[in-house]
C-alpha cells in the first residue's frame, strides 16, 4: 500500500508505549477482519481515534526533532490531542444513528462540539503526516461549503451552516467517515501488514537476490535488477518511497559501482519504485478504493492491468538499457544461478501465489490480505533455516500500524473533498470548465488532467491525489466516451507522476539522499525514465490497450504492439541511440514513427511498426561497438 517509511524517531520512555497502542491498533484491525461484528458507524470512529492517538505521540508539534520532555509545551499539547482524539473517537463510536431526531433537530452540543473537534484534529495530525498542503485543500473545500454562496455566479454554491457541515462530514458515510477512510481500514490495512510481515521474514531480501539472479549478468545488470526488485516488492508494498528506500539502499550503491551516475542510479529506483504501485496484484491503496468508486470486482481491474504494468517496465528497462549502451557499461561478472536462489527461498514464492489466486476469485479483499499475513508467516516457519523471532514478528506487527498512520489521515482528509464535491456539485462545474479548456479534444483534455495531477502530487500522496482528482475529472472523461474503467485508471496512472516529476518528487529525492546525489539532477533522471506513466495512459485512450470482452485478439495484440513501438520509438529518438549513436535525421524519423502510434488507424500502425523494424534491422546490421571498459565482478 501508499505509504511514508515508518516513523523510526525514539520516544525514549514513551517508545514501549507507542509499541504496545501500535500493536493493539493491529490487532484490533486483525480480530474485526476476522469478526466483523463492529459496524462502519462504530469501527471507522475507533480506527480514526487510534490512528489520531498514535499520530500525536509519534510525531511532534512543531520540530521534526526528537520529542521534548513532558514538561515542555509542545509534548503538553501532544498528549492534549491525544485525550481529545479518545473522547471524540468514544462519543462518535456511541452515536445512536436509529435515532434520525438529529435529522429533524440538529445535533446536541456533545456532538456538534465532537465532530467539530474531530475535524480539527484530523487536519492537524494530516498537517503533521503528510503535510500541509493536504489540509490546506481540506481547509478550502470546506470554506466553499460554508461560503459558496458569496462567490460569483459561475462558480458559487449554496452556502452551508455548520451544523450541517458538521453532520454531513462526520455523521454520515459522505465525508470523513466515507469510501477513502473505509477502505484504507480495512483492505489497505491488511496489507500494508503483509509488506511488514514480508520485510522481517526475509521474503523481500529473496525477490530482491531473485531480481539480481535474473539480470545481474546483462549490460547494466544492477539497473535491471533493481527495476526487476521494485516491480516485485513495489506490487506488494505500494509505496514508492519506502519501495525506493528498501531496495535503493542495496540496488542504488552497486549501481554507481558499476558506472552509472550518482542522479541516475537515484533516478533508476525511483522510476521503477513508483512503478511497482501499479503492478498486480495489489497497486496500491488507489486501486482499492477504485474498485469501491467504480462498482467493479477488484479482480476485472487486476487482470486489465497486467498488460500495462508490463508495458510500464518494458519502458524502463529499455531506458535503462540505453543508458548503459550509452555509457559503455557490461553487466557483472559474478552472479548467483536463479536456480540456487530460487531453492532457497521459494517458500516465500507460495503466498503471492495464494493472494493472486484468492483475489482473482473474488474473495474479499481483507480476507486475502489476512490469508497473506498468516501463510508468509507459516512460510517463513516452514524451513528452519528462515524461523524468524517473536521480536521480529511483534516490529512487523509494530511497523504495520506505523505505516498506516499517513495513509489512513491522507485519506479521511480525502474523504472530506469527495464530501464537498458531492454536498456543494462543484464536480460538474470543474466537469463543464474541462470540457470548455480543453476545446472539445481528448488530447486537450487529457494534457490538462496530466498537469492538475502533478501540482496535487506536489503537496499530496498518490491514493489522496488520486482520490481527489478522480472525482474531478472521470466525468469529463466520461463525456468523451471513455468508459468509467478507462477512465479511472487514467486518472490513477496520471496520479502516480508526482513521485518522479519536478519540482517535487519525493521518490526520487528519496533515492538522491541513498545516493549522496542531487535531488533536482535525480527528479529529471526519474522523470524521463518514468515517461511510461503519461505515454501508457494516453494509449488507453486511444488504443484497445485495456483488454475489453468486445475486443479481439487482434485488436488487443496490435494495441500492445503499437504501445511497444510508440515506447521503442520515442526512447531512441529522445536518447539518440539503439544499439549504436542516431544521426539527427533517423532520430526525427523514429519521433515520427512515434507520432503515427497515436493514429487510430491500424494501416497507420501496422505501417510504422514495419518502418521502425526496418530502422532496428538496419541498426542492428551495423554492428555492435565495442564496449568502452570492462565491468570488473561486483
Amino acid at each position: 500500500m501508499e505509504h511514508q517509511a515508518p516513523p523510526t524517531a525514539k520516544l525514549g520512555g514513551f517508545d514501549y508505549l507507542i509499541g504496545a497502542i501500535a500493536i493493539g491498533l493491529t490487532l484490533f484491525q486483525i480480530w474485526h477482519g476476522l469478526a466483523a461484528e463492529l459496524s462502519a458507524p462504530v469501527f471507522l470512529p475507533l480506527h480514526l481515534s487510534w490512528v489520531l492517538v498514535l499520530i500525536f505521540l509519534v510525531s511532534p508539534s512543531f520540530a521534526k526533532t526528537a520529542p521534548k520532555p513532558i514538561y515542555h509545551l509542545g509534548r503538553g499539547l501532544d498528549f492534549l490531542c491525544v485525550c481529545a482524539s479518545v473522547w471524540a473517537g468514544y462519543v462518535l463510536s456511541s452515536f445512536d444513528y436509529d435515532d434520525l431526531s438529529f435529522l429533524m433537530d440538529g445535533l446536541t452540543s456533545i456532538d456538534l462540539y465532537s465532530g467539530a473537534l474531530l475535524l480539527c484534529l484530523l487536519l492537524e495530525a494530516t498537517r503533521r503526516t503528510v503535510g500541509g498542503i493536504m489540509s490546506a485543500i481540506a481547509i478550502l473545500f470546506l470554506a466553499y461549503t460554508l461560503y459558496g454562496d458569496v462567490l460569483p455566479e459561475q462558480f458559487a454554491s449554496k452556502g452551508f451552516e455548520l451544523q450541517e457541515v458538521i453532520r454531513f462530514h462526520i455523521f454520515s458515510t459522505n465525508g470523513v467517515f466515507g469510501a477513502p477512510l473505509a477502505i484504507s481500514a480495512g483492505v489497505v490495512f491488511v496489507f500494508v501488514m503483509f509488506g511488514a510481515l514480508l520485510q522481517v521474514t526475509g521474503a523481500g531480501q529473496f525477490f530482491i537476490d531473485c531480481a539480481f539472479a535474473i539480470a545481474g549478468k546483462y549490460r547494466g545488470g544492477p539497473a535491471k535488477a533493481s527495476v526487476l526488485a521494485s516491480a516485485a516488492l513495489g506490487s506488494i508494498s505500494g509505496s514508492a518511497i519506502a519501495n525506493t528506500v528498501t531496495t535503493g539502499a542495496l540496488t542504488i550503491p552497486m549501481m554507481k559501482k558499476l558506472g552509472y551516475k550518482p542522479e541516475q542510479a537515484a533516478g533508476i529506483e525511483a522510476a521503477a519504485s513508483t512503478g511497482g504501485q501499479i503492478m498486480p496484484p495489489v497497486m496500491g491503496a488507489g486501486a482499492f478504493v477504485m474498485a469501491q468508486f467504480t462498482g467493479l470486482p477488484y479482480a476485472e481491474i487486476l487482470l486489465v492491468s497486467i498488460a500495462p504494468a508490463l508495458l510500464y517496465f518494458f519502458c524502463t528497462l529499455l531506458y535503462v538499457h540505453l543508458m548503459a549502451c550509452k555509457l559503455g557499461l557490461e553487466g557483472m561478472t559474478q552472479v548467483e544461478k536463479i536456480g540456487a536462489v530460487v531453492r532457497q527461498g521459494w517458500h516465500y514464492l507460495v503466498p503471492l501465489v495464494l493472494i493472486t489466486a484468492l483475489l482473482l476469485l473474488s474473495y474479499s479483499p481483507v480476507f486475502v490480505g489476512l490469508a497473506g499475513c498468516l501463510a508468509i508467516v507459516v512460510a517463513a516457519f516452514s524451513r528452519r533455516k528462515t524461523w524468524v523471532s517473536g521480536a521480529a514478528l511483534l516490529s512487523g506487527l509494530r511497523g504495520g500500524a506505523l505505516m498506516i498512520l499517513p495513509i489512513s489521515a491522507a485519506c479521511a482528509t480525502a474523504g472530506i473533498v469527495v464530501g464537498v464535491v458531492g454536498q456543494t456539485g462543484i464536480g460538474l462545474q470543474f466537469t463543464q470548465a474541462l470540457l470548455a479548456l480543453s476545446g472539445g479534444y481528448l488530447w486537450g483534455a487529457f494534457i490538462l488532467i496530466a498537469l492538475a495531477a502533478v501540482v496535487l502530487g506536489m503537496g499530496l500522496p498518490v491514493t489522496a491525489a488520486y482520490i481527489v482528482l478522480s472525482v474531478m475529472a472521470v466525468p469529463a472523461l466520461n463525456e468523451f466516451g471513455l468508459p468509467i474503467l478507462t477512465a479511472h485508471l487514467i486518472v490513477f496512472w496520471l496520479s502516480q507522476t508526482s513521485n518522479v516529476t519536478p519540482p517535487i518528487a519525493l521518490a526520487a529525492f528519496a533515492g538522491a539522499g541513498i545516493a549522496g546525489a542531487s535531488p533536482m539532477k535525480s527528479a529529471v533522471q526519474a522523470f524521463k525514465l518514468a515517461f511510461g506513466f503519461f505515454i501508457i495512459p494516453l494509449m488507453m485512450a486511444y488504443s484497445g490497450l485495456l483488454w475489453r470482452a468486445e475486443e479481439t485478439g487482434m485488436e488487443f495484440g496490435l494495441a500492445i504492439l503499437a504501445t511497444m513501438g510508440l515506447i521503442v520509438a520515442f526512447a531512441c529518438g529522445i536518447e539518440g541511440r539503439l544499439v549504436n549513436g542516431l544521426k539527427p535525421g533517423i532520430r526525427l524519423f523514429l519521433l515520427a514513427i512515434a507520432g503515427s502510434m497515436l493514429v487510430e488507424q491500424p494501416l497507420v500502425r501496422i505501417a510504422g511498426l514495419l518502418a521502425l523494424g526496418l530502422v532496428l534491422l538496419w541498426d542492428w546490421r551495423r554492428g555492435r561497438p565495442t564496449p568502452a571498459s570492462q565491468t570488473p565482478g561486483l
